[in-house]
């Protein structure tokens, strides 16, 4: 018989690693149409830290990380993706898993099997663009247990450990999302900025797939591997890179740094080139030159609503062994205080997995 409680990490407020407690709480209750999965591994991302800083609301315009180290002037409440926070609140947004039981038998056909777990949920169907999030609108992986809709669980059949599973899901569905919405087809130029990060490094492998001639933007450390992923050229965060590479030279941005550099891509842009970006880590208030985005015709695009495709196409690609996973480390659940401290320090290449025990 299956215990009533599970160790869960819960976040208890907006703050600093204080607010990380792990203890024992209720195994979830299923609802209609729902499952229960056992959570095998879970993913870090920066989205977890700055759902807890409180960084989405709209009273923030600096980084994650200067935010991180400045938690004591933390007052904020009103920090989450679409309202409120519900705190407290178990995050943890990718999670590889198994299914243990269904609310409904004709889901029975989950049962056993190894899944993952899109975070991402259309609440109103893929022709809304209203959207939820495991970890920040409702309980999350980084417990033993975690429940969620019977329709946001994918099989897999594939070769990888646990954690390389689940070092997939926010990072590569949200690169996905950006290669799709903008279109990204073989042969196009495409820069990304921030290439050693999380997103970063996802959509170098998965522009590469589509064909795509990859320009690299990362710190000289990580340049090496980077070239090894599939970027055909890589520069420093400091290059000029309007002079490295020419005025109207690349056809997509793909940009989740932004910060006081975000502007000078439109001048990289072809004119009809895209610009891509959903996330600011390097703070969010930023600068441009709007004579370069109408007289250029650029399309500015920002994603966070997944669309259809994306999951599916992750789930493929992974089964075919057309992309490789990133994983830098794992942690036991318990020690996710320390795994967060190192995450911050950006001195990593790939993911930070939490192992529950």
């Amino acid at each position: 018989m299956m215990n009533k409680t599970m160790k869960a990490v819960v976040t208890m407020g907006s703050g600093g690693m204080e607010q990380l407690v792990y203890k024992d709480v209720p195994i979830p209750e299923l609802q209609a149409n729902e499952v229960l999965v056992r959570v095998l591994a879970a993913g870090v991302n920066n989205t977890e830290i700055n759902t807890r800083l409180g960084w989405y609301s709209a009273k923030v315009s600096e980084s994650t990380n200067n935010m991180a180290d400045n938690v004591d002037q933390l007052a904020l409440a009103d920090g989450g993706w679409n309202a409120a926070t519900p705190f407290p609140l178990i995050q943890g947004t990718d999670c590889c898993g198994e299914v243990l039981k269904t609310a409904e038998n004709h889901d029975q056909h989950l049962v056993g099997k190894r899944v993952l777990i899109r975070p991402c949920i259309r609440v109103n169907g893929f022709d809304s663009l209203d959207n939820i999030w495991m970890a920040s609108d409702f309980d999350g992986a980084f417990a033993q247990y975690v429940k969620v809709r019977a329709t946001e669980v994918f099989p897999i059949d594939s070769t990888w450990q646990d954690d390389e599973l689940a070092s997939i899901p926010c990072a590569y569905g949200t690169a996905e999302n950006m290669l799709h919405r903008a279109q990204v087809i073989q042969g196009e130029r495409v820069l990304i900025m921030g290439a050693s990060g999380g997103v970063g490094s996802a959509a170098v492998q998965l522009a590469k797939r589509r064909g795509a001639h990859i320009i690299a933007v990362a710190s000289l450390k990580n340049h090496a591997q980077l070239k090894k992923m599939g970027a055909d050229s890589v520069f420093d965060r400091e290059a000029s890179l309007v002079k490295e590479l020419g005025e109207l030279s690349i056809d997509v941005v793909i940009d989740n740094v932004a910060g006081d550099k975000f502007g000078r891509a439109l001048q990289l842009l072809k004119r009809g080139g895209r610009l891509v970006t959903s996330g600011a880590i390097a703070g969010p208030i930023v600068s441009l030159d709007l004579r370069q985005l109408y007289l250029k015709d650029i399309g500015l695009i920002g994603t966070t609503a997944w669309d259809e495709p994306v999951f599916p196409n992750l789930i493929r690609y992974i089964e075919n062994n057309e992309i490789k996973p990133l994983v830098a480390r794992t942690y036991a659940l318990e020690n996710i205080v320390e795994a967060q401290t190192e995450f911050l320090k950006k001195q990593h290449f790939g993911k930070f997995v939490l192992l529950p025990s």
